[in-house]
């Protein structure tokens, strides 16, 4: 039988990629997904959380997750989802637009999502496209979870503070939202996020058998200008 103590993080694997929705994987279990923009360090993250270096790819070019990629958490029902980042990509147009289409997709109709973790960097938190995120699980009523990333470049004063002020702008959605800092560099944050995904994955085993369905919510879809990449 699963229980918090059986889930290991460690033995997640790769399962495969979807280019569209429509390639995406029938699956009865539960997936949760990891959003955020391409420069805010989602890989590093889904690589601190399951302690392998090479699990989600890296890049020091920002916008290279292009695809929607699938990993199971070792032999259970559950599996994270690496979803493609939003910003600084130097690719045509059409193709970012092609990207938030399918973004687009698998949030509004992927049944079987659960909950959403938007990784936002602790020094440039609350962007639009986090703002347009944060909405979305909102009216969708979809569990979120924001990860301040990057947490080791601020001072604690200035993190605390951050935090503090994040968590005012997603008040609204009371106990559907929470937040906290992370660092994928120190390791900070890791059993914190592990215990939320865990109680996500727990309180949700069984859904497919109860006939849940997906939320009505609009999908999110952005479009506009970018600032620049970070030095």
């Amino acid at each position: 039988m699963l229980n918090a103590q059986t889930l290991i993080y460690t033995k997640t694997r790769f399962m495969q990629s979807a280019a569209k929705f429509t390639q995406c994987p029938q699956w009865d279990g539960v997936e949760i997904a990891f959003a955020g923009r391409s420069n805010a360090g989602k890989s590093s993250a889904l690589n601190a959380l399951t302690e392998q270096t090479k699990l989600a790819r890296t890049s020091k070019t920002p916008g290279r997750t292009q695809l929607i990629n699938f990993f199971q958490v070792d032999d259970t029902p559950y599996r994270l989802v690496d979803l493609p980042g939003y910003g600084f990509a130097k690719v045509p147009k059409a193709i970012k637009i092609e990207w938030q289409k399918q973004l687009g997709a698998y949030l509004d109709k992927r049944d079987c999502l659960r909950g959403l973790v938007l990784v936002m960097d602790i020094r440039h938190p609350m962007t639009e496209f986090d703002q347009t995120m944060v909405d979305w699980a909102h009216e969708s009523n979809m569990p979120l979870h924001i990860l301040l990333t990057k947490a080791d470049k601020l001072k604690r004063g200035p993190a605390s503070a951050t935090m503090l002020q994040v968590r005012k702008a997603v008040a609204n959605m009371g106990e559907l939202a929470t937040v906290q800092m992370f660092s994928s560099l120190k390791g900070d944050g890791v059993k914190e996020l592990r215990k939320h995904l865990t109680t996500w994955f727990m309180d949700n085993t069984e859904f497919h058998e109860d006939d849940v369905e997906g939320a009505d919510a609009p999908a999110p879809f952005i479009e506009g200008n970018e600032p620049p990449a970070e030095q």
